[in-house]
Order: structure tokens, then C-alpha cells, then sequence
């Protein structure tokens, strides 16, 4: 009798556990390829953005004396975190 319900058991595991997998499976597969589709048929927009000289190396920038004392008070508190 004990043989018989630890079989009934394993069996209903094996069942349950076979269908996540199933299920978890396909739903992998319909998001890749729903993942495809989209990107496919629907790309992005390339959105041409207007060229900044960027500041050079060395070289300050001039910057607001609030915002650069911000900016150091911050990093003085993230430093004595450590």
C-alpha cells in the first residue's frame, strides 16, 4: 500500500514538473519570437541628434559655484561612507 502511494506521488511530480517545463518552454520560444517580430517590422526611429563639441581633455569648465560646491559636498559624502 505505502509502494503503491509513493509511486502515485512520484508520478503526479514527474506529471507537474513536465508541464512547467513544457509551458515555461514555449513561452520562452513565443517571446523570442514575438521579440523578432517587432524588431522587424518595427524598428526604431534613428533620430539624428545635433553634433555638441565636447569639452576637452585638461580643461575646465566653467561651471556654476553652486553646482560645483553640490558637487564636491557630494562627493565628500560619498567618500566618507566608505
Amino acid at each position: 500500500m505505502q509502494n503503491i502511494l509513493l509511486q502515485q506521488g512520484m508520478d503526479l511530480m514527474i506529471y507537474g514538473m513536465g508541464t512547467v517545463l513544457v509551458f515555461l518552454t514555449l513561452l520562452v520560444i513565443a517571446t523570442v519570437i514575438m521579440s523578432r517580430f517587432v524588431t522587424r517590422f518595427f524598428p526604431d526611429p534613428i533620430v539624428a541628434e545635433p553634433l555638441r563639441s565636447a569639452p576637452q581633455a585638461g580643461r575646465d569648465v566653467a561651471l556654476d559655484p553652486a553646482i560645483r560646491s553640490a558637487i564636491e559636498k557630494a562627493i565628500e559624502l560619498h567618500r566618507a561612507r566608505r
